[in-house]
């Protein structure tokens, strides 16, 4: 099954959506309409990658690319790029401090 973005935002948030996705045992990250935070950390996340992964290389493939962009958020984002939302750690950092 393919997941795509509802067209208009105010579809996020429409009780229909959601009981479709509670039916379908999907849990919803955004919250009432006009709240930009939820949309944020991912187009900041999506902007990182294309300024630091895609815009430095090109692959044969699509395998390739798949591979290159998990080497990119599994080797480098998660456990050494710095996060200034997380008080400049590595997410990795974050949550091993937070567990201790």
């Amino acid at each position: 099954m393919v997941l795509r973005r509802p067209v208009e935002s105010k579809q996020y948030t429409s009780q229909q959506f959601a009981s479709l996705a509670a039916e379908f045992g999907v849990r919803l990250s955004v919250g009432r309409a006009g709240q930009c935070w939820d949309n944020a950390l991912a187009e900041s996340f999506f902007s990182t990658i294309k300024r630091e992964l895609l815009g430095t290389s090109a692959w044969p493939s699509r395998a390739a690319a798949r591979t290159a962009l998990f080497d990119f958020i599994e080797g480098w984002y998660n456990l050494h790029r710095l996060h200034s939302s997380v008080g400049h750690l590595s997410p990795a950092e974050y949550e091993t401090a937070l567990a201790a």
